[in-house]
């Protein structure tokens, strides 16, 4: 059972806020989310929409830690990037706290940026996962990938972020499907028979030539015209083609050890098949269990 709470740890993305209060022993005492993600506020109802949501359960608590989009420049209060390479157990070193009326005093973590000119690069809330997979995972050093609406693959040497990159393949999944030509194959319900099947097809196209993306998107309309493909298989397709193109565009960073995945069993399951097909080998790692962690291990 838990104990009192002693502070209240925060995840604020832009699509969602989740907080948690967190007792003397690490134990989760109560857990909160809604929708209020940095993308629906403006700065000034930061304070309003925390306050809000711990409601009571805040009361005699002080101390917030934040990751996330809350400290972007168009969220509550910019925390400036620490440049990678990066010594993520000293997060906390770069935290910026926001005006805050009442008992609440909240800390928002870092970002951080990659600034090497043609690679330049930026991760916000990621860190922190990474700062958590760390401490469940003492001494790891290796690849991580975090599959997302922007993936980022990551090299990690302990708590040292060495080196990341990011894709955008969930977003260009939504654009395609919303606002492109494609968008007339992928209609109405996509689940199907159909679907694992065309995301076998789709992977296999990407991992063996992602040089041919472009190309090879328009499959999907071709198909759907010429072919009768479903809607179901268009969109497995697409999810395949661009996932393997993610993966099969990165094959160098990939070696012998195995990758821990972060993020949904899901999406990261649609990960591991495209490993699989490269011989490498992964395994998925809670994104929830791995912000947590950071949290705590950025607090100390």
């Amino acid at each position: 059972m838990a104990g009192q709470v002693e502070w209240v740890a925060v995840d604020w993305g832009t699509s969602n806020l989740r907080a948690w209060g967190i007792d003397g022993d690490g134990e989760i005492a109560f857990s909160r989310s809604s929708p209020d993600g940095m993308g629906r506020l403006s700065r000034e109802q930061y304070p309003e929409t925390l306050i809000g949501l711990l409601g009571s359960a805040a009361d005699g608590i002080s101390e917030v830690l934040i990751c996330g989009m809350a400290g972007a420049r168009q969220g509550w209060m910019e925390a400036p990037y620490l440049d990678a390479p990066a010594e993520l157990g000293a997060l906390a070193d770069g935290a910026v706290s926001p005006e805050m009326p009442g008992e609440l005093d909240p800390r928002i973590l870092p970002g951080v940026c990659l600034r090497d000119v043609g690679a330049e690069d930026v991760m916000r809330g990621e860190e922190t996962q990474l700062l958590g997979l760390s401490a469940l995972n003492p001494g790891f050093s290796g690849l991580v990938v975090m599959p997302g609406t922007h993936s980022k693959w990551a090299l990690l040497d302990g708590t040292r972020l060495t080196r990341f990159s990011s894709a955008m393949t969930g977003e260009v999944f939504e654009l395609l499907r919303t606002h492109s030509v494609l968008r007339h194959s992928l209609g109405g319900d996509l689940e199907g028979e159909d679907r694992e099947l065309g995301f076998s097809t789709g992977l296999d196209q990407g991992l063996e030539h992602p040089e041919r993306l472009t190309a090879t998107l328009f499959k999907v309309r071709a198909g759907a015209l010429l072919s009768g493909r479903s809607a179901p298989w268009c969109a497995g397709f697409l999810s395949g083609l661009l996932i393997g193109t993610e993966v099969g565009g990165q094959k160098s960073w990939i070696g012998s050890a195995e990758i821990p995945l972060i993020g949904s069993v899901g999406l990261c399951g649609l990960y591991q098949l495209a490993f699989e097909r490269l011989g490498a080998r992964t395994r998925v790692v809670d994104a929830t269990d791995a912000t947590l962690a950071g949290l705590k291990a950025a607090r100390g």
